[in-house]
């Protein structure tokens, strides 16, 4: 059984969520931004945010008193959320290369004489 937050941690695990939010958004718009607009100098702003968001996950698990399974399963998480967004930016990046290819407008073509 995990142990109840503690009511002097309360407002500590509350102000550790919130950062949470966050960082998390603030690394996601960063790391974005600079692999849209090809600032490659904000990637250690995104990084840095990315650091913030594990400081403030490493206190809410202080906290909470989590441990176990819920530490691992945490893990996890952060370690999924530092890697999406470099999948999605290579899933995104093939796509788009796929249409400016020209294939996309004979798939559509082809599409568009089979369907009845």
């Amino acid at each position: 059984m995990i142990e109840p937050v503690a009511l002097e941690n309360f407002v500590i695990t509350f102000f550790a969520s919130a950062m949470v939010i966050v960082m998390g958004a603030l690394y996601a718009l960063l790391f974005a931004y600079a692999r849209v607009h090809r600032v490659p100098r904000l990637m250690p702003f995104a990084y840095l945010s990315y650091a913030g968001l594990v400081g403030a996950v490493a206190v809410i698990g202080w906290t909470m008193h989590l441990s176990g399974f819920w530490a691992a399963v945490v893990s996890v998480m952060l370690i999924g959320y530092l890697l999406a967004p470099h999948g999605i930016w290579h899933l995104c990046e093939g796509t788009h290369r796929h249409a400016a290819d020209g294939n996309d407008d004979a798939e559509h073509e082809h599409l568009m004489r089979s369907s009845p």
